[in-house]
């Protein structure tokens, strides 16, 4: 199978950051960090994860074929070792990923995210599947999807009259880019992510970014998760929700790096 698509910004003698999107999400909503740690002297790799933008589809759907497809990407991009960023679905699979091939990772940026997803008792899952998957079914598009829902995942405010304000409007153009098929099978995967039992396993450094408005992945949860990981610092950005790297592109990359000083070679 071929490698995920990605867009690559620096020499292949730099150091390597790579960048994994959530749910919703694509490789072009991290133009802004990629820009940065550019000028920082890093190489970077933003993916669409598979089945996203230009990337192969992976069967079965699921977070061991995903951290595998990242594995083929860095192979083609004659990568031997990263530091991965990752954002809600995109930190579980850089977890997953240290899972099968820690040697190959230099640091682990998790943003609004968390090491299982919710109780593993069913009905949870099934209640937020449902809930998700019901516009689908009543056959709304991804971009009335994301009419809707990107608005509730960030941070309270703005101006009411604009649905969409202008700093989420790459958030909203890479959810309504989602193919419905890819969007089914990657919320299927998530809910029956669990990777508590690596937190105390990871051995470089690991920074956990929270956002303070994120209902998805509250802050609580991002705190305790830290503190399960040996050596782990936590973060949280002021003002900001789910969709921390759109809402606050200058704090995010603030954050990532002073990050990325703790793995400079």
């Amino acid at each position: 199978m071929s490698a995920p698509a990605f867009t690559d910004v620096g020499l292949p003698t730099q150091p390597a950051v790579v960048y994994l999107h959530g749910v919703g999400g694509g490789r072009h909503g991290w133009a802004a960090q990629q820009a940065h740690v550019a000028a920082l002297g890093w190489r970077s790799l933003a993916w669409d994860m598979p089945g996203y933008g230009d990337s192969a589809m992976v069967t079965p759907y699921d977070f061991a074929h995903l951290a595998q497809a990242l594995w083929q990407m860095l192979d083609a991009a004659h990568i031997d070792q990263a530091v991965l960023v990752g954002h809600s679905m995109g930190a579980m699979v850089a977890l997953q990923a240290w899972t099968q091939k820690p040697e190959r990772i230099r640091g682990l940026l998790l943003a609004a995210s968390s090491p299982a997803f919710g109780n593993s008792d069913g009905d949870f899952q099934k209640q937020f599947l449902a809930q998700r998957l019901a516009p689908l079914e009543a056959g709304k598009t991804m971009a009335d999807i994301a009419d809707k829902l990107i608005p509730t995942m960030a941070a309270p405010g703005g101006d009411a009259a604009q649905t969409i304000p202008d700093h989420l409007k790459s958030a909203h153009q890479s959810m309504s880019a989602v193919p419905p098929n890819t969007y089914r099978a990657a919320l299927h995967a998530l809910v029956q992510f669990e990777q508590r039992a690596a937190l105390p396993t990871l051995t470089v450094p690991v920074l956990c970014l929270a956002a303070e408005h994120d209902r998805t992945a509250p802050p609580t949860v991002m705190e305790r998760m830290a503190q399960k990981i040996p050596g782990a610092r936590y973060a949280c950005l002021a003002g900001a929700g789910h969709l921390l790297h759109y809402e606050q592109p200058e704090a995010f990359n603030a954050e990532l790096e002073k990050f990325l000083k703790d793995v400079k070679p």
